[in-house]
């Protein structure tokens, strides 16, 4: 057995062995592991059971990381990313008024377009179509998205009919918790506590049930049924002309966002071979498109490779094995939903604040130098909250992006796939 595990996974060419894979698959899983609570509590919101969430939250995690480490051998974890989530609930369930099985039928063909993508050369055209600049600043407007949801489940903002927003009400516990779990997140993290964003979670959560602030029904039990949101997905719904930029945003944000992931993972793991290209790169990408329109069928927003891989590469994880152990911890949450469907909104929105600020950190990568290139992504971080939408902000970023362009005499670099994105969104606002 060891012999087969060896030579499928190459343990000793990767200065690696089963005890190493094992802990670094471990590490990786407490550092995602705030997604089993997380994903549930967002998308319920949009009419979802939430049970039947957890569930599919769990399992389509499980399979993604196991087809990930097998297909691919990285020691990558895969889970419902966060921002889409929030972007499916609140936007195109929320506010434009799509039912959430239209919802998962985009999410659906927006992974499938991303497999296309990755099995031909499309992706490439695509990757380099785009300016670097508007490609960091969707990361960084989702962040700024998921942080404003994180500071209104907490009340620590709320709404004010004089200047729209105000601060929250501090003498609220709820609102004092949710504040302290980001700043105990924060604490942990700074110390590089591994875990720190589950463990602030759960700690807010047992701080609320110590002031009865919530019920306690256990911590293990059978998993509840994912029949309500299994294979639910309205496809056909989703083939109309006004579903056409939500798909793009799926599929460009899980595009840009899958596609940096890999590659900083990759740099960590030493992955990367001589040539400066990864080792099984597009194996890698092919197995992250596979496993977002497998979320699809489980009732899940789009499923992505996870930054915080790099914590269990660190931990000594660096073949597949790694990703194939967090797909195995992914299956034993499945009979932690009594916990997970306990922890309150506020306990959440520390760790949504959290991962927020990560995310702002590749603004330091933008070119502050030419304004043109510039502006259009600043435009996009700053109007994807203050539109409560991913897909308008990245739109008036592309349009702006091309207006900018022609006015400054440079219309000859504007990119093939920039025109291509930049016409699909002057429709969405014109016909849609």
């Amino acid at each position: 057995m060891n012999d087969l595990v060896e030579q499928f996974f190459k343990l000793k060419e990767n200065n690696t062995n089963l005890k190493s894979e094992f802990l670094g698959g471990f590490t990786s899983f407490i550092t995602m592991a705030y997604i089993i609570f997380v994903n549930p509590q967002i998308m319920s919101l949009s009419g979802m059971d939430q049970g039947a969430v957890f569930v599919g939250t769990c399992l389509a995690a499980a399979l993604a990381c196991i087809l990930m480490g097998l297909f691919a051998n990285w020691p990558v974890g895969l889970a419902p990313g966060m921002g889409l989530n929030a972007f499916f609930t609140f936007t195109v369930v929320g506010e434009m008024g799509y039912a959430w099985e239209v919802a998962l039928g985009a999410v659906f063909l927006a992974g499938v377009l991303f497999f296309l993508m990755s099995i031909t050369k499309l992706r490439g055209w695509m990757i380099e179509s785009i300016p670097l600049n508007l490609r960091i600043a969707m990361g960084s407007g989702v962040g700024l998205f998921i942080g404003f949801i994180g500071l209104k489940n907490g009340g620590i903002i709320i709404s004010n009919d004089a200047t729209f927003l105000k601060l929250g009400d501090f003498s609220n516990i709820e609102t004092l918790l949710a504040a302290l779990g980001f700043l105990l997140i924060s604490v942990l993290a700074i110390r590089k506590i591994p875990g720190a964003i589950l463990l602030g979670v759960l700690i807010i959560t047992i701080s609320a049930l110590l002031l009865n602030l919530v019920q306690f029904n256990g911590l293990i039990s059978m998993p509840p049924s994912i029949d309500p949101v299994l294979l639910k997905l309205d496809i056909l719904g989703a083939l109309d002309l006004t579903m056409i930029t939500i798909i793009m945003s799926f599929l460009f944000v899980n595009l840009f966002d899958t596609t940096g992931t890999l590659l900083g993972v990759a740099d960590r793991a030493n992955l990367i071979n001589n040539s400066g290209d990864a080792n099984n790169f597009d194996k890698a990408l092919k197995a992250d498109s596979s496993a977002s329109f497998l979320g699809a069928l489980l009732g899940c927003s789009p499923v992505t490779s996870y930054v915080e891989s790099s914590a269990g590469v660190e931990a000594g994880g660096r073949t597949g094995l790694t990703a194939i152990f967090i797909g195995l911890f992914f299956l034993l949450a499945i009979f932690l939903s009594p916990l997970a469907l306990i922890v309150p909104a506020y306990a959440t929105a520390g760790a949504l604040i959290y991962v927020a600020i990560l995310m702002l950190s590749g603004m330091e990568k933008l070119n502050w130098s030419n304004m043109v290139d510039l502006l259009p992504a600043l435009i996009i971080i700053v109007m994807i909250p203050l539109t409560f939408s991913i897909a308008d902000g990245i739109a008036l970023g592309f349009l702006s992006y091309v207006v900018l362009k022609v006015g400054y005499g440079e219309i000859t670099k504007i990119s093939s796939g920039a025109w291509f994105l930049t016409l699909i969104f002057i429709s969405k606002f014109i016909f849609l």
